[in-house]
């Protein structure tokens, strides 16, 4: 009897990746879905999905942590074009759809969990906001009294107004950068 080797290291990141992609997937179209009908999707057995995440809400804190760091990649990537026109609205945009995300996660992790990834992630996301507020200053186009805990406060509204007034989030953020614009 030949017993395999364990995977290599590449092939587990590369399986926890899948794994958090196929999640993000499913639950965009059915926030209800299992973990086992999740690693149907992804085409693994319920050993491989609970070896990465032993429960739904560890799978569900993951796709929320891997679409964090793709939203303060995006700040950063805006605030080191050398055009800032519009930049600070695009990424605004982009932290609406993840505001739409939290506000539905926050119904299903518990408080402890909630809060993990605030702390986490607090500095992460001021120091990218700050990184994109500085470009749009040094290129004229903001204002310079605006801190990045300045417009966290002006953008609060997006964890609290949910998908049913989704339709009023583009004018209310063209009211914060109006707001932020240089005179």
């Amino acid at each position: 009897m030949s017993v395999s080797p364990p995977p290599r290291r590449a092939d587990a990141a590369r399986n926890r990746a899948r794994l958090v992609d196929v999640a993000r997937a499913a639950l965009a179209s059915d926030p209800e879905a299992t973990l086992q009908s999740i690693a149907r999707l992804a085409g693994v057995g319920q050993g491989t999905i609970y070896r990465h995440f032993p429960s739904r809400e560890a799978l569900l804190a993951e796709v929320y942590r891997d679409d964090f760091q793709a939203l303060v990649a995006s700040a950063r990537a805006l605030a080191a074009r050398s055009r800032q026109r519009g930049a600070l609205r695009s990424w605004l945009d982009e932290l609406a759809a993840f505001g739409y995300q939290k506000h539905a996660l926050a119904e299903v992790l518990d408080a402890a969990t909630r809060q993990e990834l605030h702390d986490e992630q607090y500095d992460e996301i001021v120091d990218a906001i700050g990184a994109l507020l500085g470009a749009g200053v040094r290129a004229g186009e903001l204002r310079s009294d605006v801190g990045p805990a300045d417009l966290l406060a002006l953008v609060a509204f997006l964890w609290q107004l949910g998908s049913s007034a989704a339709e009023r989030v583009p004018h209310l953020l063209g009211l914060v950068v109006d707001g932020l614009r240089a005179s």
